[in-house]
């Protein structure tokens, strides 16, 4: 499978983007996928994720309440709503496939990457 994300950009502190991965392939509607973000000097860091069927999700503690994730099956796309964006949101996003039944925090579980997005938020 191949991953696009798109949707970064430079928002103002306290604003909002949504960013997509848009994927190929039929069988994405069968892989995990998570979100990932590395700012620079960084290790890269756990964003959010959501099930193959999009009926579960997991966030990182510094996102949650402000991120959402969700999937559109028939679009092969999976979106990123990032609200109330802080100075320290400021990083490269990244989304990343894998198969299986569970939700992966781990960025060494997944096996699909996308190029990555660059959102930079201001103060």
């Amino acid at each position: 499978v191949q991953l696009q994300a798109s949707g970064g950009g430079l928002v103002q502190g306290g604003g909002s983007l949504r960013l997509s991965c848009a994927a190929s392939g039929r069988t994405f509607s069968s892989y995990a996928v998570g979100w990932f973000r590395q700012a620079p000097g960084k290790e890269r860091e756990f964003v959010a994720a959501i099930s193959w069927s999009g009926g579960s999700t997991d966030y990182g503690d510094s996102v949650k309440g402000r991120f959402t994730i969700s999937r559109d099956h028939a679009k092969n796309t999976v979106h990123l709503q990032m609200s109330s964006l802080k100075p320290e949101d400021t990083a490269v996003y990244y989304c990343a496939a894998t198969r299986g039944s569970y939700l992966y925090t781990v960025s060494g579980q997944y096996d699909y990457w996308g190029q990555g997005t660059l959102v930079t938020v201001s103060s």
